[in-house]
C-alpha cells in the first residue's frame, strides 16, 4: 500500500470514524492537564479533532495537522459550529512537517506514528517532532502495542514462519463499521522497538506505559511523554 493509498483509506473512513470516535482518550487529558495557558500544542495526526479541542482548551493556539483532507473538513466544520479562533489546521506529511524549527511547546502524536509504512519514515517522524519542539517542549507519543489480545495470536504465528514482505509488526487492518471494508496499514510495535526509535530521534523518555484501552489481558497501546535530550 503506497502512501497515496494510506490517504485515500482514510478518506474513505472519514465520516464513519468520526461517529465513532469521539471521545478523547483519559491519558490525554491527563497529560493536557498541566499545560500552560500561553502554550502552542500541535496535534500530529489530529483525525476528527477529539484530542485537538481538549488541547486548544488548554493552550493560547492549537495547531491540528493530518493529511487526510476529508478527515481536516469534518474538524473545520465542527470549528465554525463552537467558533474556535485559537485552532488552525494544516495538511501535511508527518514525515516533512511545514513548521520552522522550535515551533510548539507541547505536542499530541497520539495513535498516527503507527500508520506510516517503513521504519526509516517512522524514525524521521519522531525527528520531526524533536526539529519541531520547543527546547523546554514536551510530546505525548502513543502507537498500538503488538502483543494485544487482538493481534497477539497472528504475531506469535508470523514470527515462526516465512516472514512476508514488509517489517515484522506491520499488517492491513480492516475498517468494517458502516458497512464498509477499507484497508488501513498499521506497523504494531513492541516496547523494545518504540523505545529504540525514540532514541534514535534523540528524544528523551520521561515515562512509557503500556495502557489497556479495550484488551483485557495484555496492553493495547503504549504511550511515552518525552522531552528533547540535553545537548541537541
Amino acid at each position: 500500500m503506497r502512501q497515496d493509498d494510506t490517504m485515500a483509506s482514510w478518506d474513505a473512513i472519514a465520516n464513519s470514524f468520526n461517529l465513532t470516535r469521539r471521545k478523547p482518550w483519559p491519558v490525554v487529558l491527563d497529560f493536557l492537564n498541566n499545560r500552560q495557558p500561553t502554550d502552542t500544542i500541535m496535534d500530529l495526526g489530529c483525525g476528527n479533532g477529539r484530542h485537538l479541542f481538549p488541547a486548544a482548551r488548554q493552550a493560547h493556539y492549537a495547531i491540528g495537522v493530518d493529511f487526510s483532507r476529508n478527515l481536516l473538513n469534518l474538524v473545520n466544520k465542527k470549528l465554525q459550529e463552537q467558533q474556535a479562533d485559537n485552532i488552525s489546521l494544516v495538511q501535511a506529511d508527518l514525515v516533512h512537517l511545514p513548521f520552522c524549527d522550535g515551533t510548539a511547546d507541547v505536542i499530541l502524536f497520539i495513535a498516527a506514528l503507527h500508520n506510516i509504512r517503513m521504519r526509516k519514515n517512522r524514525q524521521e517522524a519522531l525527528r520531526e517532532v524533536h526539529r519541531v519542539m520547543k527546547p523546554s517542549a514536551t510530546a505525548l507519543i502513543s502507537v498500538w502495542s503488538r502483543w494485544q489480545d487482538a493481534y497477539r495470536t497472528h504475531f506469535l504465528k508470523e514470527r515462526f514462519r516465512h516472514r512476508p514482505p514488509g517489517e515484522f509488526g506491520d499488517i492491513d487492518i480492516l475498517w468494517r463499521q458502516h458497512r464498509l471494508d477499507v484497508s488501513r496499514f498499521y506497523h504494531l510495535y513492541s516496547r523494545k522497538e518504540f523505545a529504540e526509535d525514540l532514541a534514535m530521534a534523540d528524544l528523551e523518555v520521561s515515562s512509557l506505559q503500556a495502557v489497556k484501552l479495550v484488551s483485557r489481558l495484555y496492553p493495547d497501546n503504549y504511550f511515552a511523554v518525552v522531552t528533547r535530550k540535553q545537548g541537541f
